[in-house]
This record gives C-alpha cells, structure tokens and sequence, in this order.
C-alpha cells in the first residue's frame, strides 16, 4: 500500500536522484535521458510545482511504509489538457506502484475538478500497456509518441 506524501523542499533529494538514474530515466532516453537536477533549481520548481496555490500544478511523491519513496505522481496543465507525469524509481518498479499511483493520481485530479487526463508517451516506453490497463485510450501518435486520455 503506498500513499501521496507532499514533499518538504528538502525533499527534492529524491527527484534528483531519480532524475540522474539512468535505469528510471530509460523511458527518457529519446529526449536525452538523464535529466541534471542540482540543488539551486530545487526552489525555484518547488515554487511553481509543489507550494500550495499553485494553479494548474499537482506534485507528489509516492510513499511506501517499508521503503520509503518509492517514485513520484504530477499533473501540469498544457494547452488546455491535464498532463499525467508518473515515475517509479527503477529500484522499485515491477512491484505494482505504478498502477497504484496512477490510480491515486486519478483520484487526486477528478477530486481537484479535472474531468479528463492525458499523458504523451514515447512509442517504445513500456509503460503504455499500464495505462491503456487503466483506461486510457489512444487519442493520435507521432513517430515518437503516442498521446493518449482517460475520462475522469
């Protein structure tokens, strides 16, 4: 059983670390893999993704009673849409906490008024067979992604 735990600034240790794995950052590898988070960003992204009030952001991490955080869950608004981010910490995946944040991510934005959510996937990530198991359906693709959205 995990649950949503609001990260404390100095929290943000863990979304660096899984920012510059490589193993979790895999599904990222068309755009560049790995992403450099250090240290003087955090406050400025914390502002606009985590302090509360903030329109149009959701950011949490997700949190398992034995191991700790385990990845992360975020809606952002984009052209209008509700964009899905979900991301488990390589370590963790294969344990069924995407599937589990994913549907306390669903919660989160239908609670916070959203009527439907979409997440653009690279064509080769994995992660799509999860997604479409949760209900969400193709809406186009690209040659290298594939855009798809959920009725909330």
């Amino acid at each position: 059983m995990i649950q949503l735990y609001k990260p404390k600034l100095e929290d943000l240790w863990f979304k660096e670390r899984m920012l510059s794995d490589p193993d979790t950052m895999a599904y990222n590898n068309a755009w560049g893999g790995t992403i450099a988070f250090p240290e003087e960003r955090w406050e400025p992204w914390f502002r606009e993704w985590a302090e509360p009030g903030t329109d149009g952001f959701f950011y949490r991490y997700l949190a398992d009673e034995t191991n700790g955080f385990v990845g992360e869950v975020a809606y952002h608004v984009e052209d209008g849409r509700c964009m899905a981010d979900v991301i488990i910490y390589a370590p963790f995946r294969g344990r069924g906490y995407g599937r589990e944040g994913l549907s306390l991510l669903l919660d989160a934005a239908k609670a916070n008024g959203f009527s439907e959510i979409y997440d653009d996937i690279a064509i080769d990530n994995p992660a799509i067979s999860l997604f479409r198991k949760m209900g969400f359906v193709e809406e186009y693709r690209t040659e290298n992604t594939i855009m798809l959205r959920r009725v909330l």
